[in-house]
């Protein structure tokens, strides 16, 4: 099966339909689950619109972002996810580091980075065709018995005719809630982006292809409203890009990663101010008194730039929102 979608706010209903259409049930180890029948082909032609906007789907805005800069940052360790979803822990081995941590393998893992790598080339020659990503590992993963081990197995970057990068991700086993339209969509949408710029072209399109595509039951019921193909959010909001110059995108990633993690740096760049905005006013919420954290982490976000305006900024605010509703129906509890 083939999908096209302008973003993954508009891939989930229809990717959901065919799912409950032609979808097998089938028993997993983690309870069962229902599959596509064959391979499933995702393309995204506007795949820097990452954000997920379902209330239903209820995505955390501040989790996504941030594991998405602890990725290009080559990190392997889980306390720091575990800030944002407890149950990280629950998927490594030694509650230490995560063994498929996919940036890990894309900067360290196989002893050499293979961002920078790839950039380079395509920077030297826009018709390389050999920029393959490793993520699997056979000596390391091939018969491995532990809690984690890559899903999305390898990638290809290449250039088109007018010169902007495509990336196509191979996937070997996806789940479509929190993988394919949750965590993967945001991680290697921007990762296209990031190398666009340390290549100095413009993002193109992001394909997923999926050999086994399926859904949890359990999770597939909380989305049973979600049938139709919504107004696309990114009508009212917009997605702030990197900086141009690769050695400052690299210099605000680090400096935001630093910030999440405790030590406060200045940022320079629109989309530096905005991504501290939202793991700032997230942290703010998680430590605050339960009478305050709300107001307290709003007017974090109202710091960002246009942040009325801006799709991570909006969706964070939209997610305190459903968390407020809920603690004062409770009588504020």
């Amino acid at each position: 099966m083939e999908l096209k979608a302008k973003n993954v706010h508009q891939l989930l209903p229809t990717v959901l339909n065919a799912l409950r259409k032609d979808g097998i049930h089938r028993d997993s180890r983690n309870g069962p689950v229902l599959v596509y029948p064959e391979p499933v082909t995702i393309t995204y032609t506007s795949p820097c619109e990452r954000v997920m906007f379902w209330p239903e789907r209820d995505c955390n805005p501040a989790l996504h972002l941030y594991e998405s800069l602890w990725m290009i940052r080559g990190r392997n360790d889980v306390e720091p996810l575990v800030r944002y979803a407890k149950q990280f822990r629950n998927y490594s081995d030694d509650g230490q580091v995560m063994h498929g941590a996919y940036g890990h393998r894309w900067r360290r893992h196989f002893g050499r980075d293979q961002l920078t790598i790839i950039a380079d080339r395509l920077r030297r020659n826009s018709d390389d065709r050999r920029c393959v990503l490793s993520m699997w590992d056979a000596r390391a993963d091939l018969d491995r018995e532990g809690k984690d081990v890559p899903c999305n197995t390898i990638a290809t970057f290449q250039r088109d005719h007018n010169g902007t990068l495509d990336l196509t991700v191979f996937n070997r086993s996806n789940d479509l809630i929190w993988g394919l339209t949750g965590a993967n969509a945001v991680h290697f949408s921007f990762l296209l982006e990031y190398m666009a710029t340390l290549i100095g072209c413009p993002v193109g399109r992001y394909h997923q292809i999926s050999t086994n595509m399926h859904a949890y039951i359990n999770t597939l019921e909380p989305l049973a409203a979600i049938t139709r193909v919504d107004v696309d959010p990114y009508a009212r909001v917009r997605h702030i890009p990197l900086p141009l110059d690769p050695w400052a995108t690299d210099d605000e990633i680090e400096s935001v990663v630093a910030c999440a993690d405790g030590s406060y740096r200045a940022m320079k760049s629109t989309w530096g101010k905005m991504a501290w905005a939202v793991l700032y006013a997230n942290h703010t919420w998680r430590t605050s008194k339960k009478e305050e954290r709300f107001s307290a982490a709003n007017r974090i976000l109202d710091q960002s730039p246009s942040s009325d305006l801006t799709d991570w900024v909006v969706a964070q605010r939209e997610w305190f929102e459903r968390r407020q509703r809920a603690w004062e129906a409770k009588g504020g509890e």
